[in-house]
């Protein structure tokens, strides 16, 4: 491995299908007023809610409602937020619900007792958190995002047709997450399949950078081959509980910062994706997987050997007969018909974009130089074309 680098992640998981009881261990914690933050209201339709509320209040704890958290959460929805914790004083936010919820309640946090307009602070400037920041815990309903255990936040402001994420310090992480895999169960196949898909890519935009012999690699091929078999077996049976358990866990360890370790990082997958997100409102999943494959074939002759060894240890495509541009080429293949067969989005037309959106999309990509190529403006406009 090259390089120098700090391993740490401070927030505390409870994992399985009784995982919730668990709360009445961290709730003694934090203080009395909780903003209970949450989505469209399924959680009130399964139940979940109700039991949240009940275990809130057997602690204590006065709750302040913060629900319509949206799948893209919006800076409107954030300044929100935040007035609703100044007006409550409130001492802890609850997230509940999918990284949406996550991402959310860490804006939030960060900006509670902060005078500054948020989306200029942290979304434009990219400044770290100079205010005392609120601690947030999530009970996650959906796998994909890995914002129960990290420190990043996506908002998205339709007036500037702008997506952005910023990842934050150890000290915006969850305090605690609770994982119930039974809790996915009742998602409709198209979210199941994005939160998948997004599981997968946080891997490949760890793993396609960098040419050293790296423990974080092999970690990576790892999990990606449990994606591919347990989204498998959660497509024929949404309720197989060690398929649902297995891609929950896969979905924090995707993006908790350990397979980052030693390694540069790409992410412009998700810089191109936010972009096409930022323009459509989409599923945040299914925008990556609609520009994944024009990028990787982009960028593949640049970084070979590490598509071939892709095609070889994830795929399990024989080497026999093939030079190194085959073998690559024969990886992504595989990849495709496997994102074909879960139902993800093949190209950004059938997510609404049209060929006027081009230019505009492209000039809303933020540029990263951690991958096989450094892309161009130019670039861009190309890959977005392909992938219409």
């Amino acid at each position: 491995m090259l390089g120098n680098f700090a391993y740490h992640n401070p927030t505390k998981l409870y994992f399985g299908d009784g995982a919730l009881c668990y709360l009445n261990e961290e709730l003694p914690k934090y203080g009395k007023v909780v903003q209970l933050i949450y989505g469209g209201g399924s959680i009130k339709k399964n139940g979940l809610y109700d039991e949240i509320v009940s275990i809130l209040k057997k602690n204590g704890k006065t709750i302040v409602e913060d629900g319509g958290v949206m799948p893209n959460p919006t800076v409107e929805k954030l300044r929100e937020g935040v007035r609703i914790a100044r007006e409550n004083g409130v001492d802890f936010l609850l997230a509940v619900g999918g990284g949406s919820c996550c991402d959310y309640a860490k804006a939030v946090s960060v900006s509670v007792k902060c005078g500054e307009d948020p989306w200029d602070k942290y979304f434009i400037r990219f400044e770290e958190p100079t205010c005392e920041i609120l601690p947030v815990g999530c009970v996650l309903t959906m796998a994909g995002t890995g914002s129960e255990m990290n420190g990043g936040s996506v908002i998205t402001n339709h007036e500037a047709k702008l997506k952005i994420g910023h990842v934050f310090g150890d000290e915006v992480m969850p305090k605690f997450s609770i994982l119930n895999p039974k809790y996915t169960y009742s998602l409709p196949k198209r979210q199941m399949v994005a939160g998948v898909y997004d599981i997968f890519n946080h891997i490949c935009e760890q793993y396609f950078s960098g040419t050293d012999d790296n423990v974080s690699d092999y970690l990576a091929e790892g999990l990606m081959k449990s994606v591919v078999k347990n989204s498998r077996a959660a497509v024929l049976d949404p309720e197989n509980y060690e398929a649902r358990s297995n891609i929950m866990w896969a979905a924090t360890w995707a993006l908790n910062t350990l397979i980052a370790c030693g390694k540069e990082t790409d992410w412009m997958v998700h810089m191109i994706g936010q972009a096409v997100g930022a323009y459509t409102d989409q599923t945040h999943g299914m925008t990556l997987a609609a520009v994944s494959l024009p990028y990787y074939r982009f960028i593949m002759p640049y970084g070979v050997a590490k598509f071939a060894r892709f095609a070889k240890e994830v795929w399990g495509v024989s080497e026999e007969g093939k030079s190194e541009k085959e073998l690559a080429e024969a990886g992504l293949a595989e990849m495709e018909k496997w994102m074909k067969e879960i139902g993800v989005s093949m190209n950004i037309s059938s997510l609404g974009v049209t060929p006027d959106m081009i230019e505009g999309i492209a000039d809303a990509t933020i540029l990263l130089d951690g991958g096989y190529k450094k892309l161009t403006r130019d670039d861009v406009v190309r890959i977005l074309k392909e992938s219409l």
